[in-house]
């Protein structure tokens, strides 16, 4: 019936966002260096600080498990939980998934920025359209060396890349909020690089504020 439809949706997307919750780059920082991801660094709780605060080891096992978040989310929940697959569904519980992420509600709504998550949502939806995008952050990065400028340029090229590939306007709209959740939680970024304080590459910083 479609009250009992209505009820799977709920429970999908608030599955999708309790699995984006999950504060993977807190947890493997806390559990390996003892330290709080959120006093170091940024203060960010993703894989470019927790790279920072505790090695390439750590940052990628975070990269590497945010994405997988990501594909989780968008490409099996929907599947366990409504018994469909849907374009619409999938990228609806995916972009929960990323507002899990990046306003947590096991760390009082203090998050990541979305990338590693949106990356595993566009994998897990799309992977044509991951593939270019993944092309257009490398292009960036390799001209101007800024992980931040690198996101937020990718991230634009997300409902670009779904229109390229022939997606409907709802999917289009979707990815969309994704590019726009990204854009929002680059401000300090922003902020940062018109006042020429933004560190290039994966430089570890000398205190709270960077990327």
């Amino acid at each position: 019936t479609a009250e009992l439809l209505r009820m799977m949706l709920m429970v999908a997307f608030l599955l999708a966002y309790l699995l984006g919750s999950v504060p993977t780059a807190y947890l493997l920082v806390k559990w390996t260096r003892r330290i709080d991801i959120r006093t170091v660094g940024s203060g960010n709780v993703g894989a470019t600080n927790a790279l920072r605060a505790a090695g390439k080891g750590i940052g990628a096992a975070v990269f590497i498990i945010d994405v997988l978040k990501g594909v989780l989310a968008a490409r099996l929940l929907p599947v366990w939980v409504v018994g469909v697959t849907d374009p619409v569904l999938n990228l609806s519980c995916g972009l929960m998934a990323i507002l899990g992420h990046n306003f947590p509600c096991f760390l009082r709504f203090q998050g990541g920025k979305g990338v590693a998550t949106t990356i595993g949502v566009l994998l897990g939806t799309m992977p044509a359209v991951a593939g270019l995008i993944g092309l257009v952050w490398l292009a960036v990065f390799a001209a101007c060396r800024y992980v931040s400028i690198a996101s937020m340029v990718a991230a634009v090229a997300i409902p670009f890349g779904q229109a390229w590939a022939g997606q409907g306007r709802v999917e289009v709209a979707l990815g969309g909020l994704l590019a726009g959740l990204i854009l929002l939680r680059h401000r300090a970024n922003i902020d940062r690089l018109r006042r020429g304080t933004e560190p290039r590459a994966l430089t570890r910083p000398a205190g709270r504020g960077n990327s």
